[in-house]
């Protein structure tokens, strides 16, 4: 009699790991369908994350996705551009800067960027409601790596806004065989995500970059 309620036990431990596995193998496939996504639709902003800037130089990967966003704009998809990202310490200039001198260099009109902050993805989007709402934007097209658009996305609607992927076509992480590394990672912020909260987790983040100011936000 007494295996019967250990059998009963790992029964429903397997159960749940099962769950857990078939829900993130669930979200890879959700993350991986989403980074091939490219909407055609019209919206009232194009919204690009920032990344690593360079001494008010945007780094390799933020200038993919500017280069994107440059695309979109001479498309006519969208009458104004967000640029967002905030500075690590010691750096000059803010990612958002950085991205707001190189469009305007590549033909985006200055009076038509608004310029967010923001360490991580999270933060990236609640510093640009504001901007948003004072122009009444909510549709977005949201500019970011392949990779990171289903979160990008997932966080935008978190925050009321109706985000359209535009994800660059000519991401670094293509050329270096390690999509897949990137994905899965991705998947895990997502699963994450959805369970605590993208709030949580970026507060979790955050505290973690304070403590280790190494260790970068996603």
């Amino acid at each position: 009699m007494i295996f019967g309620p250990l059998k009963l036990a790992i029964r429903i431990v397997s159960l749940l790991l099962s769950a857990c596995v078939l829900y993130f193998a669930v979200t890879v496939v959700q993350v991986w369908v989403r980074s091939g996504e490219h909407s055609t639709a019209q919206a009232q902003a194009i919204l690009v994350f920032g990344t690593a800037e360079n001494n008010g130089v945007p780094s390799d990967t933020l200038r993919e996705r500017l280069k994107q966003v440059v695309i979109l704009w001479d498309e006519h998809r969208a009458p104004w551009v967000v640029v967002t990202g905030g500075k690590q310490p010691g750096d000059r200039f803010t990612e958002a800067e950085a991205s707001a001198t190189w469009l305007v260099e590549h033909g985006v009109p200055r009076s038509r960027i608004l310029e967010a902050s923001g360490a991580d993805t999270w933060q990236n989007v609640a510093s640009s409601i504001p901007l948003l709402q004072s122009h009444s934007i909510t549709t977005v097209l949201t500019v970011s790596d392949p990779f990171h658009e289903y979160r990008a996305m997932a966080i935008c609607a978190d925050q009321g806004l109706t985000p359209l992927p535009s994800p660059t076509r000519t991401s670094w992480v293509a050329t270096t065989g390690n999509t897949w590394k990137f994905i899965l990672r991705e998947a895990v912020a997502v699963s994450a995500g959805r369970i605590i909260g993208y709030d949580t987790l970026s507060s979790w983040s955050s505290g973690i970059s304070a403590l280790h100011p190494h260790v970068n936000g996603g």
